[in-house]
């Protein structure tokens, strides 16, 4: 396919990482349990798409995410794959459980506010902290990355906007648990260009580096595309996105899909940044999980050229 043109913007990277994350937490809210076999086959055809990131599930316990009680069944299913294989794992026994099939990375999360920590984890903020502590200590012993989840960073469902300083703290905080990398997640989606950049200066500003930062974005307001557009224009260069735009979150109810890896990377495409995924190949992958799913992709992209390769009727 000739198109998008590219047309280059200066001072974007060269390349990005794209972080898939449909198969963990596009599937997490899926209220009729996807088979095993068929989330691991989604995982092996995002990695023939081209994807080398793909976060495979989560080690929570059974009754928090029905939809991932299988863990321990999908990971061997996929753990030949050549492609990193991220899990969460929201405590010590998780990390065990992971441990114990040889994954070797991991990502823990917390919020950025008291809210969403007690609506999420039953505990206050610090203590959300103070029981990722173990887990990443252990983790690290071990050999393994670890990646954090920093939720809320752009705006809470009860608390209305979350200040920039305390997003910050909360950054430190898991950087000096020693974590390798983070994502800032905006759960609601709620943020704006000009939010974006406010936080990531005043991380680089308290010495978090941008390149241990990846960005994920929520569509609810329709701004995940103008959000990533301005992390690039920083330096970011680990993106997370879901295939075919699957996804929210079990605990805010306001929060819709996921940015949709699809429309990334046709963003990504134009401009001249590469991705090395097979734009073709990963469409084909959401519209055949949109089918065993019973619905639609919400994917702009993926309607758009699922479209296009339908035969058109005479008039």
């Amino acid at each position: 396919m000739t198109l998008p043109m590219t047309v280059p913007v200066p001072g974007l990277p060269a390349r990005v990482r794209i972080h898939e994350v449909g198969a963990r937490d596009g599937l997490q809210n899926e209220k009729t349990v996807v088979p095993t076999e068929v989330k691991a086959e989604f995982v092996r055809r995002l990695a023939g798409a081209g994807l080398t990131t793909i976060e495979a599930t989560s080690f929570v316990h059974p009754d928090w995410v029905p939809q991932l009680a299988d863990a321990e069944r999908l990971f061997p299913m996929v753990s030949d794959l050549d492609a990193a294989l991220p899990v969460l794992v929201p405590n010590v026994r998780g990390l065990d459980r992971a441990l114990a099939l040889d994954a070797r990375r991991v990502a823990v999360f917390v919020s950025a506010t008291e809210s969403f920590a007690k609506a999420n984890l039953n505990r206050t903020l610090d203590e959300a902290l103070a029981m990722t502590e173990p887990v990443v200590t252990r983790a690290k012993e071990q050999g393994v990355h670890v990646r954090g989840y920093l939720s809320m960073c752009f705006g809470d469902p009860w608390e209305g906007p979350v200040p920039v300083d305390q997003v910050v703290r909360v950054c430190r905080a898991l950087l000096d648990l020693g974590c390798d990398e983070l994502s800032l997640g905006d759960t609601i989606g709620v943020a704006t260009p000009g939010h974006v950049r406010a936080l990531l200066t005043a991380l680089n500003e308290q010495g978090v580096p941008t390149d241990v930062l990846g960005v994920h974005f929520h569509d609810t307001y329709g701004q995940a595309l103008a959000n990533t557009f301005a992390a690039l224009q920083h330096g970011v260069t680990t993106v997370d996105a879901s295939a075919g735009g699957l996804g929210g979150c079990p605990y805010a109810k306001s929060a819709t899909g996921n940015l949709a890896t699809e429309d990334l990377v046709w963003m990504l495409r134009g401009l001249g940044i590469d991705t090395g995924i097979d734009l073709g190949r990963l469409v084909a992958t959401s519209e055949w999980m949109a089918s065993q799913l019973g619905r639609p992709s919400p994917s702009r992209t993926v309607r758009a050229l699922a479209a296009s390769t339908q035969p058109h009727k005479e008039q």
